[in-house]
């Protein structure tokens, strides 16, 4: 591989308006979130804003669409991952030794049960990181910080992702079978980037793997219909 093919653009054809409503929706949710948790009437524990709820939020108000940013992948992920962090402050002493381990635990327990969110793996780096804040607290401080940063901002993506067209939030399931085309004809390039623009919002996807994904499911297509 080049030197120069590292920095490679992958241009998503997402249209201006689609990338200023990501912002718009994502800075507002963030907004709207720090201010449930500064006004939240709750007198026993003191809140605290998570940093990965902004990572969340590039996810939920970006690429909705996105696999990674389902709800069971928001809530899921961060959940295993605060366990994760919270075991590691509970069990391994060096912090450096625990930030390795929680996040590759976070990893590995988001993989498994199907509920990978990347943002959640900064959950768990976050809690080692103020491990001293968290154990003075205790784990029922941490369960309702956990609870309220992505309860609130699930809510908030299921209420502004509807509000933006040809949004839909959560992922609509796809249809149980693709409609035959009418005659065998090649799908181009020309004709993926031409989808994609149709689609009007971000595609978690590049080209590169949109083309391989078609080229390997056409093959496979192929040989179905060759053994048929």
């Amino acid at each position: 591989m080049k030197f120069k093919n590292l920095f490679t653009v992958h241009s998503t054809h997402t249209s201006i308006t689609e990338k200023i409503r990501s912002g718009i929706a994502g800075g507002t949710a963030i907004f709207l979130l720090a201010v449930a948790i500064k006004y939240l009437p709750l007198h026993t524990y003191p809140l605290a804003m998570l940093g990965s709820m902004a990572a969340s939020a590039v996810l939920l108000f970006a690429v909705p669409h996105s696999p990674l940013a389902q709800p069971w992948n928001l809530v899921g992920g961060h959940f295993v991952s605060a366990i994760a962090g919270t075991l590691c402050i509970l069990t391994i002493h060096d912090p450096l030794v625990a930030a390795g381990i929680s996040v590759g635990m976070a990893i590995f327990l988001m993989h498994y049960l199907n509920c990978l969110h990347p943002p959640g793996a900064a959950t768990a780096l976050t809690i080692i990181l103020s491990s001293v804040h968290f154990q003075e607290m205790g784990w029922k401080w941490l369960a309702l910080v956990i609870v309220i940063n992505v309860g609130i901002l699930l809510l908030l993506a299921l209420g502004i992702n509807r509000l933006i067209p040809s949004r839909h939030y959560p992922m609509q399931a796809p249809s149980p079978t693709l409609p035959k085309p009418s005659s065998i004809v090649s799908v181009e390039q020309s004709d993926l980037e031409w989808a994609l623009v149709q689609m009007k919002e971000v595609i978690d996807v590049s080209e590169e793997d949109l083309t391989e994904i078609y080229k390997l499911a056409q093959s496979h297509a192929q040989e179905r219909a060759s053994r048929a």
